[in-house]
């Protein structure tokens, strides 16, 4: 499994984008069933909101995931330290 900087910033970017295109679906979903609580006007602002608070919610996961799950990465005397 390669694991560079490109390859990081690579997953990052999507990330990114995939919050970002569920923040455009939440905020089409309020026009279309609430148009009086949001107007067509204001859409794009909502996406970008709800697309940016997305993206904070799953990087949140992403922390709360790296510390609590059970992965101890320490070498033992005979072994390498290589996840294949």
């Amino acid at each position: 499994m390669v694991t560079g900087p490109i390859v990081k910033m690579t997953q990052e970017w999507i990330i990114f984008a995939l919050c970002l295109g569920v923040g455009g679906h939440i905020a089409l979903g309020g026009v279309m069933h609430a148009p009086g609580l949001w107007p067509w006007s204001t859409t794009g602002l909502h996406a970008i909101l709800c697309g940016l608070a997305a993206y904070g919610l799953v990087q949140g996961a992403r922390v709360f995931w790296k510390l609590f799950r059970q992965n101890p990465k320490l070498q033992s005397k005979n072994q390498l330290n290589v996840l294949w």
